[in-house]
C-alpha cells in the first residue's frame, strides 16, 4: 500500500515535469546581446571591463522583473584597428548583437561605426573622444563621453587669464592627437594667442627621439605647452621632460582631459615627474552612491586582475562605462527586442561576409531610446542628446606631490565661477580670475610664469642699431679692442632704461646695420625688414611707426612726439622796415584798390560831364584831373547833380570804410607786436610754385612728398643738420631749398642748434612717432612697451631729453607768426560790388545819350524841311530834347533853352546866325555861357544886338 502512492506520485512527476520545465523556460527574460570591444591590456580597458560587468549586476539586482536581459560579449582589440574591426564583425555575425559598447580608440570607431550604419546597430563608446566622430554620416555612433573640442575653450580661458600669448601643442601623430588641433587653433585665435610651433610625436618615436624633441622645444622662447597624448606616451614624455630640465621654474604644462581624467591611475613616480602641471578634467560631483560603488569596484577589480599593480584606480571612464550599460539596459527593456526577429541583407552568390550581416529590425527604435534616455548616474547627469554626452562643468586641477589639488571650475556660460552648487550646474558668485586657487607651478614656484624665456641656445638677443643723421638720437661705433658694436644717444638711453625696468634679466648685444652685408639700400625700411628676416631680434633707433612696416614687424608704443612739419626761414622784424605802412595790404591789394579808386573817379566825372554839370564844363585841365582823382574825397556832395553818381559814390564810400577799418586794425597789430613771419606757411604753395624741398635721406618723407604732388626733381635729400642749414641758407639758389620737411623730433634738434632765422611750420602731416621694432607676436613687445610707458610718464624722459636735446641753449626770442596782410581775395566781394555798380551806371548813361543823339538828328532833319514857325517850334523841341538827355541830372527852368552859339572871338555875321527868342534864353555857344535878356546877348566882353 505504501508503495502504490509513491508510484503514482512518481508517474505524476514524470508527466508534469516537461510542462513545468516548459513553463519555466517560457517565463525567462529575452536575452539582449551586447558586444564590448576594449583594449583589455590597457589601464582604461581594464577599468572599463570591471565597470561594465559591475553595472550589469547592479542593474538587474535593482530591476528583478525585467522582460529582457543584457548579455555581454567581451572582445579584446589589443589596441589594433584591424583586430577591433574583426571583433566587431564576429560579434555581429556570430552573436547577433543588438548594440556594441566601444571601441576604445577613436581610430577604431571609424570603421566600426560604418558597420553600425550598415546593420543599424548602435555603437556606444565611452572612450572615443575625437571630434571627427561627430558627423551626420555616422548616425548610429553615440559618444557616451566628452568631445575633445569641448575642452578647448576652457584651455583658452586659462591661457588668456594668465596672459600667455604663445603656446606649443604636443600631441600624438594619431587621429586622437590631431583631432583636437583645428578646434584648439580657433579657440586660441579668439583670444589673440599664437601657435609658433607644433610638436608631433610619432608612434614609432623612441625615448631618444622624444628627448631630441624636448631639447628643440627648450631652445625656443615659448614656455607654455599643451599635452594631448595617450597616457602611456604622456608618461614617457614627462619623465624625459624632467630629465631635460623642463619641469623647472618658468615652464608651463597643460594636460587635456584624456590624461587628466586618469591621473589617479598613473604610477606615482610619473605623477611626481608631473609636479606643477595643470589640467582640465570632467567634474564628477561627490555622492554616497559613488563612495559605495568605489569600494565594491576596487574589490571586483582586484578579483579580475589579481596580478595588477594597485595603482590603477577608478576613473571617469569607468563611471561612464557603468552609466552606458544602464542606459542600454533601460533602452532594451523599453523596446523589448526579440533576438529572432532579424532580417538579412540581400546578397549575391559571390558576396562577402559584410554583405551577409543581419540588419537589426529594432535598430532605429533602440537608437532613439538610448539618446532620449536621461538620468542621473554615478558620473552625474547622463544625457546623450545629440548623440554625445552633454557637458555640465569642467574642473581645473594642479598636480602636486603624488596627487592633485582642485584649482577651480569652468563652465561654458560663466567661465571661472567661484563654486558650483550641489548639482554642479548653477553659478553662485560672479565669474572672475580671482576665483582660481593659487597654483604651484613646476619648480615649486608660486609666481605665475611669463610663458616665454630667452632661448637656451642664445645667451643674448641681437639688437640692431642704425646710425642716424642726428647723433643725438643714435650713434654707433666699433670697439677697437673687442670689435663689439657700441651705441649711444637718446634712443639707446630709453632702451637701456626700459631694460632695467623689466621684471626679468634681458641680456643683449648691439649689432650695427651693415648695408654691404644685407645688400640693401640703407633706408629705414630695409633696416626694419631685417627683423622680419630674423637677422635681428629687435631694432632700435629713430624708427618711425609706419603702416607698411607693420605688415612685417610689431612696434612698441612711441617714445617721442608725433607729426611731420616744415623748417622754413623767417623774415626780419616788420617794425624795422621803413615801409611798414604798406605791410597791412598785399601788393595785389594795393594795386587793386588804386585801380578801383581811379576807375570810380573817372566814371563819376563822366557821369557828371555827360549830365551837363556846369561845375565840370570847360576844357579839360589840371583842376579837372584833380577832381577825377579825388572826386569822392575833396568835393562837396551838393555838386553832384546826377542821381547815378550819388548811388555809385555811396557804394564806393562803403568799400573805403571797410578797407580803412581793416587797414587800421592790421597796421595797429603790426606796430604793437614784434613779429617774425615765415617765408611760407603752406606746403601746397611750394608745390604750386615748383619750389625745391629737402628731406632726411633714407626717410619715408620722400614718398610722402611725392604723394603730395612734388616732382621727383624738386625733392632733394640731405644727410646731416649742417647740410640742412646750408640748403636753407641758399634757399632756391645753388642747390638750396625753400623748406625742409622733417619729423617733429628732428626739427626740435635742428632748432636747438640753428634757431636764429628758422622756424617750424605745421605739423603738416600726422605720424605715430619713433618706436622700437620687434618680430611679429614677440613676447617682449608687451613688456618693453610697459617699460617705455613707465619712462615717458615720469621724470626720466625729461632728464634723458635734457641730456641729448639742450633746448635752452638757443631759442628764438621773437614771436614767429604767419603774415596777417590783407589780400585782394579778402575784399573780392566788395570790389566786385562796386565794379558792377560803376560799370552799370556808366553803361546806362552812355546808352541813353546815344539814343537821344539819334533822336536829335532826326528832329534837325525834319526842321530843315519846314519854315518860320516850324523852325521856331523845332528849336523849342530841341531844347526839350536836351532836357531829356540830361536824364534828370540838372534842374533848369522850363523856358530855358540850350542853343549853340559862336565863340567870343567870332564876328558879327556869325553872331547873327545864333538863334533868337523873345524869352530868356540860356545860350551855350562853343563852350562859352551867355545870357540873353530883352533881346540883348552878353558874350564875354562882347555885346551883340540880336
Amino acid at each position: 500500500m505504501d508503495r502504490t502512492p509513491q508510484s503514482i506520485l512518481f508517474l505524476l512527476l514524470l508527466i508534469f515535469s516537461p510542462s513545468a520545465a516548459q513553463n519555466t523556460i517560457g517565463s525567462s527574460p529575452n536575452k539582449f546581446h551586447v558586444g564590448v570591444i576594449l583594449d583589455l591590456g590597457s589601464p582604461v580597458g581594464k577599468v572599463g571591463r570591471t565597470s561594465v560587468s559591475l553595472a550589469l549586476e547592479d542593474f538587474y539586482a535593482s530591476h528583478r522583473n525585467c522582460s529582457t536581459k543584457v548579455v555581454l560579449h567581451f572582445k579584446d582589440s589589443a589596441g589594433n584597428d584591424v583586430q577591433a574591426a574583426s571583433a566587431a564583425i564576429e560579434l555581429l555575425e556570430t552573436y547577433k548583437v543588438q548594440a556594441i559598447i566601444g571601441p576604445q580608440k577613436s581610430s577604431e570607431a571609424v570603421f566600426i561605426s560604418n558597420l553600425g550604419n550598415t546593420t543599424q546597430v548602435p555603437i556606444v563608446s565611452f572612450t572615443a573622444t575625437s571630434p571627427s566622430l561627430t558627423s551626420d554620416i555616422m548616425p548610429y555612433f553615440v559618444r557616451a563621453t566628452l568631445n575633445d573640442s569641448v575642452q578647448v575653450n576652457s584651455i583658452a580661458s586659462l591661457i588668456k587669464a594668465y596672459g600667455w600669448r604663445e603656446v606649443v601643442p604636443v600631441y600624438d601623430d594619431t587621429d586622437y592627437g590631431r583631432g583636437i588641433l583645428p578646434h584648439l587653433i580657433d579657440a586660441l585665435q579668439q583670444i589673440d594667442a599664437h601657435i609658433p610651433y607644433r610638436s608631433v610625436i610619432s608612434l614609432s618615436a623612441t625615448s631618444e627621439n622624444i628627448m631630441q624633441e624636448l631639447f628643440k622645444l627648450k631652445t625656443m622662447q615659448t614656455r607654455v605647452f599643451i599635452v594631448h597624448m595617450s597616457s602611456t606616451r604622456a608618461s614617457l614624455l614627462f619623465t624625459k621632460a624632467k630629465e631635460a630640465g623642463m619641469m623647472t621654474k618658468g615652464f608651463v604644462w597643460i594636460i587635456t582631459n584624456g590624461l587628466a581624467n586618469i591621473i589617479d591611475s598613473l604610477n606615482p613616480s610619473i605623477i611626481e615627474a608631473m609636479n606643477g602641471v595643470i589640467g582640465v578634467r570632467f567634474h564628477v560631483p561627490r555622492s554616497k552612491e559613488l563612495e559605495s560603488f568605489s569600494i565594491r569596484w576596487n574589490r571586483m577589480y582586484q578579483q579580475d586582475n589579481p596580478t595588477e599593480s594597485p595603482f590603477n584606480k577608478l576613473s571617469i571612464f569607468g563611471l561612464w562605462g557603468y552609466d552606458t550599460v544602464w542606459a542600454l539596459a533601460q533602452a532594451a527593456e523599453k523596446i523589448g527586442v526579440l533576438i529572432n526577429k532579424n532580417k538579412r541583407l540581400q546578397f549575391s552568390k559571390n558576396s562577402t561576409c559584410l554583405e551577409s550581416l543581419a540588419v537589426s529590425r529594432f535598430g532605429p527604435e533602440l537608437l532613439t531610446a538610448i539618446v532620449q534616455n536621461k538620468f542621473r548616474g554615478l558620473s552625474g547627469n547622463f544625457d546623450l542628446t545629440d548623440r554625445q554626452l552633454q557637458v555640465s562643468a569642467l574642473q581645473i586641477i594642479n598636480v602636486v606631490g603624488r596627487s592633485w589639488r582642485h584649482i577651480g571650475f569652468w563652465t561654458l556660460k560663466n567661465g571661472f565661477p567661484y563654486q558650483l552648487n550641489q548639482n554642479g550646474l548653477k553659478l553662485t558668485m560672479p565669474a572672475s580670475m580671482q576665483h582660481l586657487n593659487p597654483v604651484i607651478w613646476p619648480g615649486e614656484s608660486t609666481e605665475v610664469p611669463r610663458g616665454w624665456e630667452l632661448p637656451a641656445s642664445a645667451n643674448k638677443i641681437r639688437v640692431g642699431v642704425h646710425t642716424s643723421a642726428y647723433p643725438e638720437f643714435i650713434k654707433t661705433s666699433k670697439d677697437p679692442v673687442t670689435n663689439a658694436t657700441r651705441a649711444s644717444g637718446l634712443s639707446i638711453n630709453i632702451f637701456e632704461e626700459a631694460v632695467k625696468r623689466l621684471p626679468f634679466a634681458l641680456p643683449y648685444e648691439y649689432q650695427a646695420f651693415d648695408t654691404v652685408d644685407t645688400q640693401s639700400t640703407g633706408s629705414y625700411n630695409d633696416f626694419v625688414y631685417q627683423v622680419y628676416l630674423q637677422r635681428y631680434d629687435m631694432a632700435i633707433g629713430d624708427i618711425t611707426i609706419r603702416y607698411n612696416r607693420t605688415m612685417y614687424v610689431d612696434f612698441t608704443i612711441p617714445y617721442t612726439e608725433s607729426g611731420v612739419a616744415m623748417i622754413v626761414p623767417v623774415k626780419e622784424k616788420v617794425n624795422n622796415n621803413m615801409w611798414i605802412f604798406l605791410k597791412p595790404l598785399t601788393k595785389e591789394m594795393w594795386f587793386g584798390s588804386i585801380m578801383f579808386f581811379i576807375y570810380t573817379g573817372i566814371v563819376v566825372w563822366l557821369l557828371e560831364r555827360l549830365s551837363g554839370n556846369g561845375y565840370l564844363n570847360g576844357p579839360f585841365s589840371l583842376k579837372q584831373l584833380g577832381i577825377v582823382m579825388f572826386f569822392s574825397i575833396f568835393e562837396e556832395k551838393e555838386k553832384l547833380e546826377c542821381f547815378l553818381s550819388r548811388i555809385l559814390l555811396l557804394v564806393w564810400m562803403f568799400v573805403l570804410l571797410v578797407l580803412a577799418s581793416s587797414y587800421t586794425a592790421s597796421f595797429a597789430s603790426m606796430l604793437l607786436v614784434q613779429q617774425l613771419s615765415p617765408t611760407v606757411t603752406d606746403i601746397h604753395e611750394l608745390q604750386k610754385q615748383g619750389a625745391y624741398v629737402g628731406f632726411h635721406r633714407g626717410s619715408y618723407i620722400e614718398g610722402l612728398l611725392e604723394d603730395i604732388g612734388f616732382e621727383k626733381s624738386k625733392i632733394r635729400p640731405y644727410d646731416t643738420p649742417d647740410d640742412f642749414h646750408i640748403a636753407l641758407s641758399n634757399e632756391g639758389r645753388h642747390g638750396g631749398v625753400a623748406a625742409l620737411v622733417l619729423e617733429v623730433p628732428y626739427i626740435k634738434l635742428f632748432l636747438a642748434k640753428y634757431c636764429n632765422g628758422y622756424t617750424m611750420v605745421g605739423p603738416i602731416y600726422k605720424s605715430a612717432g619713433f618706436a622700437f621694432a620687434l618680430p611679429k607676436r614677440s613676447p617682449l613687445l608687451t613688456e618693453i612697451s610697459r617699460a617705455i610707458l613707465n619712462i615717458t610718464e615720469g621724470d626720466s624722459i625729461i632728464q634723458i631729453e635734457k641730456k641729448w636735446i639742450d633746448q635752452n641753449s638757443c631759442q628764438n626770442e621773437e614771436e614767429v607768426a604767419d603774415s596777417g596782410a590783407i589780400t585782394f581775395c579778402n575784399f573780392g566781394g566788395l570790389f566786385l560790388l562796386t565794379g558792377l555798380v560803376t560799370t552799370c551806371s556808366l553803361s546806362i548813361v552812355l546808352l541813353r545819350n546815344q539814343y537821344k543823339k539819334g533822336q536829335r538828328i532826326n528832329t534837325d532833319y525834319q526842321n530843315e524841311q519846314g519854315h518860320g514857325p516850324q523852325e521856331e517850334n523845332g528849336h523849342i523841341q530841341d531844347g526839350d530834347q536836351n532836357n531829356e538827355e540830361n536824364g534828370g541830372c540838372n534842374d533848369i527852368e522850363n523856358q530855358a533853352t540850350t542853343i549853340s552859339m559862336p565863340r567870343p572871338n567870332t564876328n558879327s555875321d556869325e553872331l547873327r546866325d545864333c538863334p533868337q527868342n523873345n524869352k530868356a534864353i540860356a545860350l551855350t555857344c562853343f563852350g562859352s555861357q551867355v545870357t540873353h535878356r530883352g533881346g540883348v546877348t552878353n558874350i564875354g566882353d562882347q555885346v551883340a544886338q540880336v
